[in-house]
């Protein structure tokens, strides 16, 4: 090689890409969110599970046994936020109309008309105008059947999605809120303080949880509120309350040892002698590196969250009647095993929302690798 083709070869190396000041600049959580867009199949499989998340919230708009909207007489009506009579419409029916029959009644009718969500069947709605026993197979009209009360499988399947993913979220956030609180504690002081905290965190841990929840459910009787929101009944937040209480544990013995390991490094001491107060060093210089390892726990905790409603459902002792639930159609399906719809559809949903959720773990595990990414860099 002569000397000009050495001179270029060394300027070639020399030569920076043409993102490497942009990739610098950016902050550590920018590079791992880059990183994170990166890996497609994480990717992707968290838009379409923040997607039907987001969809979820708007399902009484979009399947509900109730009308959005009635004109009748020269009068407008909101089914959907409102309870009226059937009466009111010049119906024969006691208590509440059927707005389907009302939809019908009033189609091409100057009177008035109803505007019917698009699946216009509700989660514990009986659909006894249907001909035999349930459970009724699927059909056009009822893609998913019916389960053994006459209700739509699809409907319940839909609305159970939002719950078992808020109880997931709300579980996992209240059980690393205070793992991450109470491991800080144990991990940044030591000592006695963190022996005396292992030893109780050893004594609650060895409480069954199963049993326990079956006597604070013996105990404590779900109180239903008319027209509420099917997510704030009591029991649900009793539920979520019992599961947290016996879900932080775990969590505690990560960042106490992460603790014991970023506070043995020099950054810590450098924070001390310069005056950093413990709070300021435990919340500011120690917590966000001892709890990069702890964020790729989350999406698993929520898939551990999901099955253990499931199970709880499916054994009777989870959400009551008539709370649309994975697990208490599944256990229609164990007790109806010729009924195919009622194994399949609700073992289906319950596996493809468990699978995107690990999907999306693995792309965060590998996005925040400290090993790739690092504050101390």
């Amino acid at each position: 090689m002569n000397s000009e083709n050495l001179q270029e070869h060394i300027g070639a190396q020399q030569v920076e890409p043409p993102n490497s000041r942009l990739h610098a600049s950016q902050s550590i959580f920018q590079k791992r969110l880059r990183k994170f867009r990166g890996l497609k199949r994480g990717y992707y499989s968290f838009l379409i599970l923040l997607g039907l998340y987001a969809i979820s919230f708007a399902l009484p708009a979009l399947t509900n046994e109730k009308a959005l909207f009635v004109q009748y007489q020269g009068r407008s009506y909101l089914p959907l936020f409102n309870y009226y009579e059937a009466s009111e419409f010049g119906m024969d029916a006691i208590g509440e109309p059927n707005y389907r029959e009302l939809a019908k009644r009033l189609a091409g009718d100057v009177e008035g008309w109803v505007l019917m969500p698009l699946y216009p069947y509700g989660p514990n709605e009986s659909l006894l105008e249907l001909d035999g026993v349930p459970p009724h197979p699927p059909s056009a009209e009822h893609p998913f059947g019916t389960d053994d009360r006459g209700r739509d499988v699809f409907v319940r399947l839909a609305y159970g999605f939002n719950v078992s993913i808020t109880f997931a979220i709300l579980v996992t956030l209240f059980s690393f809120v205070v793992g991450i609180i109470v491991g800080a504690m144990l991990g940044y002081f030591g000592g006695s303080a963190d022996i005396f905290g292992q030893r109780l965190i050893e004594i609650w841990s060895s409480l069954p949880f199963l049993y326990t929840i079956i006597i604070v459910g013996s105990i404590v009787v779900p109180v239903y509120v008319t027209g509420q929101n099917l997510v704030l009944q009591p029991s649900f937040w009793l539920l979520i309350f019992l599961l947290s209480t016996f879900s932080w544990m775990g969590i505690t013995y990560y960042v106490r040892g992460e603790f014991y390991r970023e506070k043995a490094k020099d950054y810590v001491g450098a924070a001390i002698a310069l005056g950093a107060s413990e709070t300021s060093v435990i919340f500011k210089h120690i917590l966000p590196n001892a709890i990069t390892p702890v964020v790729s726990f989350a999406p698993f905790s929520i898939v551990a969250n999901i099955s253990t409603l499931v199970a709880l459902d499916f054994l009777g002792f989870g959400l009551p009647a008539p709370i649309p639930s994975w697990g208490e159609l599944i256990g229609q399906g164990v007790n109806n095993l010729t009924k195919f719809w009622l194994v399949f559809f609700p073992l289906g949903a319950v596996f493809l929302t468990l699978l995107l959720v690990v999907f999306v773990g693995e792309a965060i595990r590998e996005a925040f690798d400290p090993k790739e990414f690092s504050r101390l860099h």
